[in-house]
């Protein structure tokens, strides 16, 4: 009801955030809070967006249950969950060994078969699946990454947020036409952790 209110208005987005128990996906000493509209921490310094954020950029994709998805940034597995009911097959990278080994158990647990993840760096996107119709982006890029513009198909959208580390940061909804022309719109501002190229060296 309070998504609904903020606007969420695409019935498929608020049904597959009904579906998915997002306490799953956060760390025990925060469960008591896993439904409140906030962001939350989780390991490896990144966090779980809060549920606002994740309907809100989920419903700028314009879900397409015939087509598949590309996510940069697994992080906890929460965002690829939603994406897993909206779409024929979600394909995620993560570059914390970690974090993917975890969202990987979790996607099992709850009996989620349509995810396919990967260890790697976001930055260089999925060639071997690509194009994708649609791309959403868990963190946020200094510049929007060539690759995935390269790998965005025919009428497809990317859904990025854009800015400094610790800056103004802006969620980009971009489409690229039938002709291969892209454009952009600026949605709202946002705070992500940044999006970092390579895979993460883990101590």
């Amino acid at each position: 009801m309070e998504l609904r209110r903020m606007g969420i208005t695409n019935t498929d987005v608020l049904s597959a955030m009904e579906r998915i128990p997002r306490e799953t996906f956060v760390p025990p000493t925060f469960r008591d809070r896993a439904y409140e509209n906030i962001a939350l921490p989780i390991s490896s310094g990144q966090t779980i967006s809060q549920p606002y954020i994740v309907a809100y950029m989920t419903q700028l994709l314009n879900p397409d249950a015939r087509a598949k998805v590309l996510e940069i940034g697994t992080g906890s597995g929460y965002q690829a969950a939603i994406l897993s009911k909206l779409f024929r097959r979600t394909y995620s990278i993560e570059r914390y060994r970690s974090l993917h080994i975890k969202a990987v158990e979790i996607f099992e647990k709850l009996k989620i078969s349509n995810i396919t993840t990967k260890l790697g760096d976001g930055y260089r996107g999925w060639s071997e699946q690509a194009p994708f119709s649609h791309i959403i982006v868990t963190a946020a890029a200094e510049d929007v990454p060539a690759a995935l513009v390269d790998q965005l198909g025919d009428n497809g959208v990317l859904v990025i947020p854009v800015g400094p580390d610790q800056g103004d940061q802006t969620i980009l909804r971009i489409t690229k036409d039938h002709h291969g022309m892209v454009a952009e719109e600026e949605m709202i501002p946002v705070r992500f952790v940044p999006l970092v190229q390579g895979l993460a060296v883990e101590t």
